[in-house]
C-alpha cells in the first residue's frame, strides 16, 4: 500500500483533486466525511460536543446543528481547540481502520487520506508522500464568496481558523498549484499519479520532495 496525505487551505482546490485521484484508481478517505460519521446522532462524541458546548447544538431529529457550532469555534481559537480535542481522537481511531481496511482490500493500493487539519491536528500517519494543495488568499476567498456563497467576513474567519501557508508548504512533498485553470491543475496530478505509480514498486519509501 502507497499512503498519501493531502491537505490545503479551505478553497485551495483540495477536493478537485482528491476527486481526480480517485478517478485515475486511488482509494480516497475524506477527513470530513469521517468527522461527520463520528457526530452521528446518539453517538458519544455528539453527546460530548453537546455537553461541552451546549445541548442545543442538538436538533430536533438528533442531528448537530452544525452552522450554530461553526459560529462559536470559527474565529475562537480556544474554542476551536476545545472541539478538536473532542472529535479528532475520534476521527483518527476511525481514519486507522479505514487505512487497515484499504491495505487488507488490496494490499498494492494507493490510498489518499484527505485530511484539511493535517497539520493542525499534527496527522502522524506513515505517510509515503504529502500533497498540498495551494491558491493565494485572494483566489481562495473569491472561491469562498462567489461560489459557496460566504460573507467576505465569515471566509476571512475560516481561513485565520486554519494553520498559514508557510506550514502547510513546511510539510509538503508535493505542492498542487491551483490557481490556474482546472485544466492546468488536472496536468499537475497527471505528472502526480505517474510519479506515484513509479514510486509504487518500492512503497513504503519516503519520496524525495518536490513542487509539481
Amino acid at each position: 500500500m502507497y499512503l498519501i496525505g493531502l491537505t490545503g487551505g479551505i478553497a485551495s482546490g483540495k477536493s478537485t483533486v482528491a476527486s481526480a485521484l480517485a478517478d485515475l484508481g486511488a482509494v480516497v478517505i475524506d477527513a470530513d466525511r469521517l468527522a461527520r460519521e463520528v457526530v452521528e446522532p446518539g453517538s458519544p462524541v455528539l453527546a460530548n460536543i453537546a455537553t461541552e458546548f451546549g445541548a442545543d447544538l442538538v436538533g430536533p431529529q438528533g442531528a448537530l446543528d452544525r452552522p450554530k457550532l461553526g459560529a462559536i469555534v470559527f474565529g475562537d481559537a480556544a474554542a476551536l481547540a476545545r472541539l478538536n480535542a473532542i472529535v479528532h481522537p475520534a476521527v483518527r481511531a476511525l481514519t486507522n481502520a479505514r487505512i487497515r481496511a484499504a491495505g487488507l482490500a488490496d494490499p498494492s493500493a494507493v490510498v489518499v487520506y484527505d485530511v484539511p487539519l493535517l497539520v493542525e491536528a499534527a496527522v502522524e500517519h506513515p505517510f509515503d508522500l504529502v500533497v498540498v494543495t495551494q491558491a493565494t488568499p485572494d483566489t481562495r476567498m473569491q472561491r469562498m464568496v462567489g461560489l459557496r456563497g460566504m460573507s467576505q467576513d465569515d471566509a476571512a474567519r475560516r481561513i485565520r481558523s486554519q494553520a498559514d501557508d508557510a506550514d502547510r508548504l513546511a510539510i509538503a512533498d508535493v505542492v498542487i498549484d491551483t490557481d490556474g485553470t482546472l485544466e492546468h491543475t488536472l496536468r499537475q496530478v497527471d505528472e502526480l499519479w505517474e510519479r506515484v505509480r513509479g514510486d509504487g514498486n518500492a512503497a513504503g519509501t519516503k519520496s524525495v520532495g518536490g513542487r509539481i
